[in-house]
C-alpha cells in the first residue's frame, strides 16, 4: 500500500521535505484526439505509473525487507483476527479486526504481494522491464511469507490460548482444497486487493484511504475470500502448534492455487480493464518512450513532446515556462 519510496515518486523532495504526488510527470498528449479520455481516469493512471517505478528499481534486498515487514504487520490483523473470532464466535467481526493489519500496511508504508498487481501497468507503459517486475513480485512474496511465519511463531508463544481457534480457521482454507470453488474465492480475493490499491491511488484523502482500507480487509477476511498470503499467516499459526489438520504438504499445493486464482483476479478482472479503459493514455507513455503501438495507427500523432493543435494533456491547463533548476 505504498513504500516510502513509493511515497517519493522517485523524484527529490523540495526544500523542507515535502513531496509532491498530486501532480505525476507527464508526457504530453500524442494520440489521436478520438479516442475518449477522461481528466480522471488519466490522472490516476499516471499515478500508477509514477508510484510503480522506484517500486520496480528496488534491489532484491530492498524487496525481500519490505515483503517481510509488510507480511508481520498483516500478521498483527491475524493476532486481532483470531483473539475477536475466539471471543465472540462471529467470523464477521473477526474479519473487522482484521482490518488492523491493513491499517499498519497503509501508515506503514510496506505491501503485499497481491498489491503489485497494478505494476504490470508501469511495464506496459514502457517504464520497467519484465524481469523488474517479476523480482518485484518473487521478492514481496518471499518476504511476506518469512515475515508471516515468524509473526505465526511469534503469535503462537504468547497466545497459546488462541491455538484451538487458529486450528479451526486455517483448517477451512486448506481442507477446502482445489476446487473451482476456491480458485473463485481466490480471484475474487486478487480482484479485492487491486481493487484497494486502485481506491488508494485514486485519492489524496488519508482518511479515505484508511477507510477504503477497512472495507476490504472485511470483506476479505469477514467473508472468507481465499487470499495467499493472508490465509498462509493462518495456517503457519495452526502448523505451529502441532495440532493441525494438515500439513505443510498440503499448505504448498493449496497456496500455489490460491496464488493462480490472485493472480488471475488481480491481473484480468482489475488491472486488464483499467488499462483497456484509459489505452489513450497508454498509447502516450509508449509513443513518449519511442515504443511501437501495436494495433494503432501512427498517422496523424503527434512527435513526443509535442501537444498536437488545440489539445493539453489530461487535467492541464495551457503550460506555462518553468525555471530553470539550479
Amino acid at each position: 500500500m505504498g513504500s516510502d519510496d513509493d511515497a517519493e515518486g522517485g523524484r527529490p523532495a523540495p526544500e523542507g521535505g515535502e513531496v509532491e504526488l498530486d501532480e505525476p510527470v507527464r508526457p504530453a498528449v500524442t494520440v489521436v484526439p478520438e479516442l475518449p479520455r477522461e481528466e480522471t481516469l488519466e490522472r490516476s493512471f499516471d499515478r500508477i505509473i509514477e508510484e510503480g517505478r522506484p517500486r520496480l528499481r528496488r534491489t532484491w534486498l530492498d524487496t525481500v525487507a519490505t515483503g517481510a515487514v509488510g507480511g508481520m504487520e498483516v500478521a498483527f490483523g491475524v493476532l486481532a483476527l483470531l483473539l475477536v473470532e475466539s471471543r465472540t464466535g462471529s467470523q464477521l467481526l473477526g474479519g473487522l479486526a482484521f482490518s488492523v493489519g491493513f491499517i499498519g500496511l497503509l501508515l506503514g508504508h510496506s505491501e503485499l504481494f497481491t498489491e503489485g498487481f497494478l505494476v504490470p501497468v508501469t511495464v506496459v507503459a514502457g517504464e520497467a522491464r519484465v524481469r523488474d517486475l517479476l523480482r518485484l513480485w518473487a521478492g514481496t512474496l518471499a518476504g511476506n511469507l518469512a515475515g508471516g511465519c515468524l509473526m505465526a511463531y511469534l503469535i503462537d508463544v504468547a497466545f497459546p490460548s488462541l491455538s484451538t481457534t487458529a486450528v479451526h480457521v486455517a483448517a477451512y482454507y486448506i481442507r477446502e482444497g482445489i476446487t473451482a470453488r476456491t480458485f473463485v474465492l481466490s480471484v475474487l480475493a486478487g480482484a479485492a486487493i487491486t481493487l484497494l490499491t486502485r481506491m488508494h491511488q485514486g485519492t489524496d484523502s488519508e482518511v479515505a484511504k484508511l477507510v477504503a482500507s477497512v472495507a476490504i480487509a472485511w470483506v476479505l477476511a469477514g467473508f472468507r475470500l481465499f487470499h495467499s498470503i493472508l490465509d498462509s499467516i493462518l495456517a503457519f499459526t495452526a502448523l505451529n502448534t502441532g495440532r493441525a489438520t494438515f500439513g505443510w504438504e498440503d499448505w504448498l499445493t493449496w497456496v500455489g492455487w490460491v496464488l493462480f486464482g490472485n493472480l488471475t483476479g488481480g491481473l484480468l478482472l482489475t488491472t486488464l480493464l483499467r488499462m483497456v479503459r484509459a489505452r489513450a493514455r497508454l498509447i502516450d507513455h509508449r509513443v513518449a518512450k519511442g515504443l511501437p503501438v501495436p494495433g494503432v495507427s501512427t498517422s496523424g500523432v503527434a512527435s513526443p513532446g509535442h501537444t498536437p493543435a488545440g489539445h493539453t494533456p489530461a487535467g492541464h491547463g495551457p503550460t506555462t515556462p518553468r525555471p530553470a533548476d539550479h
